[in-house]
C-alpha cells in the first residue's frame, strides 16, 4: 500500500483481489479497528479504484495521518486537496475514537502560595478557525470517590502545540492552557484528607466534549514532583501518576527529620505526630542486604511531635558495595507495630549529605520528588550547589567535590543524543570546582571552539586519562537546589551565524532530569513562525512562492550536506568565486549542528525564512545534496548540482530488490534532478551510474570534483602545514586517518547510525602510539564516542570543517566502501581497507558495482591485528599493489589536473550577467 503509486498493474490487481477478499470474508466491519485513511485506503483499494488511491497514498506520504472533519453532529472525513473524492458515509463517518486527543503539560509554577499548570490541549484533526479550541474549564478528579472539582482555565498561545503534533495541516498555536490552583483550593483539597486528585482538561467537539488526563513531560518542572507542605502539616505532592498530572494529599504520621552518619552509625530522626502511633523501626532493603534499627524516643519529646531515634550500622550496610562507578539504591521504609513499612517521608527542612566510606565511594543520603528518603552508596558525586550567569553570558556553576577525587579529571560536555563532546575548563580548589561554559564557544577535545548545538548537553567528570566514558561521573546539582531550575540566560553575542528572530543573542536554559541531573539545552534558531512540520509546509507553499516573484539578486547561496559543513565542492566553488573577485552575495546555509561557517559570508539557517528567500532570489545556487522536492528553478536562476561521491556502494534505482531501496524515492528521481542546471561528475565511471541510477535527464558535466582540486594545488604543502598546526598534530610521527561510512542497520534507538567500531584502538596505541596519530573522522550521520581521543594517539577529527584538508595531513588513509578512496587516490598516498563485513556489506545490506576484492588499490584486511600490521609494513603494502593504484588512478581519477573547480564556475556563470568573470585562469 505504501508503495502504491510504483506498483504494476499486476500488483495492483493482486492488492485488489486482496482488499475484495477481506472485505467479502469479514464484511467492512473489519476496517472499524483502522484509523480513518487506513479504512479509505482498503476501501479504495477493493473497488479497485487505482487512479484515487494513488493520490490518497500520495496525500498521506506528504502529511501521514491527517485529515479535515466536515460536519458537526455527525462528523465525517475529508482529505485535504482530495474534497471531490467520492466515497461512502459509511467509511468517512468518525467516531469519537477516531478524533485523539492530546493535552501536556509544558510548566509547573508557583505564584506565591498559588499553584500554576500550563501546557497545551488539542484533538488531532480539529482545528477550530475562531482559537476556541479548548474550553474554558480544567477539572480535578479525586481518583477514589470520582468527585470532580472545577477550575478556572485560561487559554494562551502556545506554539509548542502546533510543532509538537508532527503534522503539516492544522494549526495549534491557540491551543495552550493556564490553569491556576489558588492556594485557597489547596487548602480545602487538603482539610478533605489524604488522596489523589488528577488533572483533566475538556475540548468541545463533534458529539460533544473530549475529555483527557494531563500528561507529564521527561525534563524539569513538567517532569518532576514537587513537595508543598502546609501549615498543620499536610504535604502536597505535585506530581505525576501514570505519567498524568496529579496532586497527592499526604498526612503522614510520621516524617524524617534529620539522618546523618555519626561515629561509624547512620542516625536517623524521625518526629511523630502527637496523635499516631509511633512506627516502631526502620528498615533499610536493597537485594540481599536487610538492616533494620529500633526507633527509641528521644527524652524531652512534647508538643505536637514526639521523637524518635535509630542507628544503623555503616559498616553493615556498606558492606556489599558495588565497585567502580555503580549505585547501589537502598528502601528505606519505617515500620508500624503491625510490621508493615510505610514510606520515609522527609519533614520541611530535611538536610541532604553525603559521607564518603571508601576511596572513591560514598554512602548519600537523598531525595526523591516525592520527599522520600532515598540512601544510596555510589562513586562519590561533584555537586553543584550555586549557579550564576556573568555580564558576557558564560554560565558559571561551582559545587563541591573533594579534592582527593577530584585531582586529575577533567570535565566533559555530552550531548544527548549526537553523543558528540567537548572538554570544558574547570578551577579545582579546597574541595571546590568551578566550571566554566560559553555556549557559543566550546571548546572540542580535537578542534576549534563551536557553539552548542540544540539539544541537551550533560557535564561528566572524568579522569585526565580515561579511554572512554565507563568512568565518567555525572555532575549532579544538591537537592536542595532544584527548585531553582530552570535557569534562563543569554549567551554572548555570536558573531557572522544565523541570529535568533528577536536580534538578541541566543538563548540557554539550565534544567533537569532524573530528578538532579543537570544540562544545558541552547534554544532553537528558527523562529516559532519557521519551527516544525507546519510552519515549514506554509514557509514552503507560500513564502517562498511570493519570494520567487521578486527581482533575482546577485547573490550566491551555498548548501553543504545539508548545512552541516563549511566543506565539500561547494566551499571550493566559494573560493575561485572569491578569488576571482565575482561581483556577488555570498550566503552559507547553516543547520543546527552550527559548524563552522567562513566569517566573510553572511550565514542563514537551514529552513528559515532567510534560507527560503535566498533559495528563491539569489541568481546562483551551489548544492552537493539534494534539496527538496518542493524546490523548482526559476528562469534566470543557475543551479548547479556538485553531488559528492563516486560510487562504489550501489546508489538510486540500482537499490531495487536490495533491503535500502525507497520506491516512492526513485520514483521522484527525475523531478529531482531536473531542478539543477547541470550535475557535476568526477569521472566516467560516475557519470554512466548517475545517469541511469538518478535518472538524470539533464546535463552532466565531467570536470572533476572541485573538492579535489586541493591535491593538486600549488600551495598544498602550505595548506597541509596549516591544517596540521590548527589541530596541534605533534612534528615527526605519521598521520593515519580513519574514514569510514556508515552501516544502515547499526542504529541506536533514536534511528541514529551507531558507530561501528571495531578497530581495537587500545591495542592500536600500544603498537604504534610512539610514531603515529590515529585521526577518526565519523561520517555525518554516524553518532558515538570515539574511545581513547584526547589521549595523544586518537583524534576525534569529525567536526573539523572539511575532510579535504585531513587528506593532506594524512599519510595513510583506512577506509572500507566510503567514496573518500576515490578522492584520496589523488594524493598518491597508500590506502589500507577495513572490510570486515564485506561479505555481508555486499551481498545482503547495500551492494557493490564491481568486484572491490580485484580492483581495490590496497589490502583488504579483516582483523584489527591485520590492520595494525600493515600499517606497520606500509612500505611493502606500496610495492605490492604499486600496478592496481595505477590502473585505479586511470579508471576513477580522470580528470585530474587541478582545474575542475575553474570549469564547473566557467559553466555556472557562463551565458549570465557574470560571463565576464569567467576566467579559470
Amino acid at each position: 500500500m505504501r508503495f502504491f503509486p510504483e506498483s504494476s498493474e499486476a500488483e495492483r490487481e493482486e492488492l485488489r483481489a486482496t482488499a475484495r477478499r477481506l472485505l467479502d470474508t469479514h464484511g467492512e466491519k473489519v476496517l472499524t479497528p483502522l484509523r480513518p485513511v487506513e479504512r479509505v485506503l482498503w476501501y479504495l483499494a477493493s473497488e479497485g479504484r487505482a487512479e484515487d488511491l494513488v493520490e490518497v497514498v500520495r496525500n498521506q506520504r506528504r502529511d501521514p495521518g491527517a485529515f479535515l472533519v466536515k460536519g458537526g453532529r455527525r462528523p465525517r472525513l475529508v482529505l485535504p486537496g482530495l474534497r471531490s473524492l467520492a466515497l461512502p458515509e459509511r467509511i468517512t463517518a468518525l467516531e469519537r475514537t477516531d478524533l485523539k486527543m492530546t493535552a501536556q503539560l509544558t510548566s509547573v509554577e508557583w505564584r506565591g502560595d498559588d499553584l500554576v499548570w500550563s501546557g497545551y490541549a488539542f484533538v488531532a484533526n480539529l482545528p477550530r478557525p475562531s482559537g476556541r479550541l479548548i474550553g474554558r474549564s480544567a477539572v480535578l478528579e479525586h481518583g477514589e470517590t470520582g468527585r470532580r472539582v472545577k477550575l478556572r482555565l485560561r487559554r494562551t498561545r502556545n506554539e509548542e502545540a502546533t510543532v509538537a503534533s508532527g503534522q503539516a495541516l492544522h494549526r495549534y498555536d491557540r491551543a495552550g492552557f493556564e490553569v491556576v490552583v489558588p492556594a485557597r483550593r489547596l487548602r480545602e483539597l487538603a482539610g478533605q484528607g489524604a488522596g489523589q486528585w488528577s488533572l483533566h482538561i475538556g475540548i468541545p467537539g463533534p458529539g460533544g466534549t473530549y475529555e483527557a488526563r494531563v500528561r507529564q513531560r521527561e525534563v524539569g518542572t513538567a517532569g518532576h514532583n514537587q513537595v508543598r507542605h502546609l501549615a498543620d502539616g499536610s504535604r502536597l505532592v505535585v506530581g505525576f501518576a501514570k505519567e498524568g498530572v496529579s496532586i497527592t494529599v499526604q498526612q503522614p504520621p510520621a516524617e524524617v527529620e534529620s539522618c546523618a552518619v555519626v561515629d561509624g552509625e547512620l542516625v536517623l530522626v524521625a518526629r511523630v505526630r502527637s496523635d499516631a502511633a509511633a512506627p516502631t523501626a526502620v528498615s533499610v532493603v536493597e537485594g540481599d542486604t536487610r538492616l533494620e534499627g529500633r526507633l527509641t524516643a528521644l527524652p524531652g519529646s512534647a508538643g505536637a511531635f514526639r521523637r524518635y531515634r535509630a542507628a544503623l550500622s555503616l559498616d553493615r550496610l556498606t558492606a556489599d558495595d558495588l565497585p567502580g562507578i555503580k549505585t547501589r539504591q537502598f528502601k528505606v521504609a519505617l515500620k508500624g507495630a503491625d510490621g508493615r513499612g510505610r514510606p520515609a517521608h522527609l519533614a520541611e527542612g530535611f538536610t541532604t549529605g553525603r559521607h564518603r566510606f571508601a576511596p572513591g565511594r560514598e554512602l548519600a543520603v537523598h531525595r526523591d520528588g516525592p520527599g522520600r528518603l532515598v540512601l544510596a552508596t555510589r562513586a562519590v558525586r561533584a555537586v553543584v550547589d550555586a549557579m550564576t550567569v556573568t555580564d558576557a553570558g558564560e554560565l558559571v556553576l561551582t559545587g563541591a567535590y573533594p579534592s582527593e577525587e577530584a585531582a586529575g579529571k577533567k570535565v566533559i560536555l555530552r550531548h544527548g543524543t549526537r553523543f558528540e563532546e567537548k572538554e570544558v575548563p574547570v578551577e579545582l580548589a579546597d574541595g571546590r570546582f568551578t566550571v566554566r561554559v560559553d555556549p557559543e564557544a566550546a571548546p572540542q577535545v580535537d578542534g576549534p571552539a563551536l557553539p552548542l548545538c540544540p539539544g541537551r548537553w550533560y557535564l561528566f567528570f572524568r579522569d585526565a586519562d580515561a579511554w572512554d566514558k565507563s568512568g565518567d561521573i555525572p555532575v549532579t546539582l544538591r537537592p536542595e537546589q532544584v527548585g531553582e531550575l530552570p535557569l534562563r540566560f543569554r549567551g554572548p553575542r555570536r558573531g557572522s551565524g544565523p541570529q535568533p528572530p528577536d536580534g538578541q543573542p541566543r538563548a540557554f536554559t539550565v534544567d533537569r532530569r532524573n530528578f538532579d541531573r543537570i544540562f544545558i539545552e541552547p534554544e532553537r534558531l528558527l523562529a516559532p513562525d519557521e519551527h516544525g512540520t507546519y510552519q515549514q509546509r506554509i514557509l514552503r507553499e507560500e513564502y517562498f512562492q511570493e519570494q520567487r516573484k521578486l527581482p533575482l539578486r546577485d547573490a550566491v547561496v551555498y548548501l553543504s550536506f545539508g548545512g552541516k559543513q563549511f566543506s565539500d565542492s561547494p566551499r571550493f566553488v566559494y573560493d575561485e568565486l572569491v578569488r576571482r573577485g565575482v561581483a556577488v552575495e555570498h550566503i552559507w546555509t547553516q543547520d543546527e549542528g552550527l559548524p563552522e561557517m567562513p566569517p566573510e559570508a553572511r550565514v542563514v539557517g537551514w529552513g528559515s525564512r532567510a534560507w527560503y528567500e535566498a533559495l528563491a532570489r539569489c541568481r546562483y545556487v551551489v548544492v552537493n545534496t539534494p534539496v527538496g522536492d518542493w524546490f523548482v528553478t526559476r528562469p534566470g536562476q543557475r543551479v548547479v548540482q556538485t553531488w559528492h561521491g563516486t560510487p562504489l556502494k550501489k546508489v538510486g534505482k540500482d537499490l531495487l530488490g536490495s533491503p535500502q531501496a525507497s520506491p516512492a524515492y526513485i520514483a521522484g528521481l527525475p523531478h529531482s534532478y531536473r531542478q539543477f542546471d547541470f550535475v557535476v561528475s568526477p569521472n566516467a565511471h560516475t557519470t554512466e551510474i548517475m545517469r541511469r541510477a538518478y535518472s538524470i535527464e539533464g546535463e552532466m558535466l565531467e570536470s572533476g570534483y572541485p573538492r579535489n582540486d586541493i591535491f593538486h594545488a600549488a600551495d598544498r604543502d602550505v595548506r597541509a602545514a596549516r591544517v596540521r598546526e590548527q589541530l596541534g598534530l605533534p612534528e615527526g610521527k605519521k598521520v593515519v586517518l580513519y574514514a569510514p561510512t556508515w552501516r544502515e542497520d547499526q542504529r541506536h534507538a533514536s534511528k541514529l547510525y551507531k558507530l561501528d567500531l571495531q578497530i581495537d584502538l587500545a591495542a592500536a596505541q600500544a603498537e604504534l602510539g610512539h610514531d603515529h596519530v590515529l585521526l577518526f573522522r565519523k561520517h555525518s550521520s554516524v553518532h558515538g564516542n570515539v574511545p581513547g581521543a584526547g589521549q595523544g594517539f586518537v583524534w576525534d577529527v569529525t567536526r573539523y570543517p572539511d575532510i579535504a584538508d585531513l587528506y593532506l595531513v594524512a599519510d595513510v588513509l583506512i577506509t572500507d566502501y566510503s567514496s573518500a578512496l576515490f578522492d584520496f587516490a589523488h594524493s598518491d598516498k597508500p590506502m589500507l581497507f577495513f572490510t570486515y563485513d564485506l561479505e555481508h556489506y555486499r551481498d545482503t545490506l547495500r551492494g557493490l558495482y564491481f568486484d572491490f576484492t580485484t580492483r581495490a588499490p590496497g589490502p583488504l584486511l579483516e582483523t584489527s591485528e591485520e590492520l595494525v600490521k600493515a600499517l606497520r609494513g606500509l612500505d611493502a603494502v606500496e610495492v605490492e599493489y604499486r600496478d592496481k593504484y595505477a590502473r585505479f588512478k586511470k579508471d576513477f581519477c580522470e580528470p585530474r589536473d587541478g582545474l575542475a573547480t575553474a570549469r564547473v564556475v566557467d559553466r555556472m556563470l557562463a551565458g549570465g550577467p557574470h560571463a565576464a568573470a569567467s576566467t579559470g585562469g
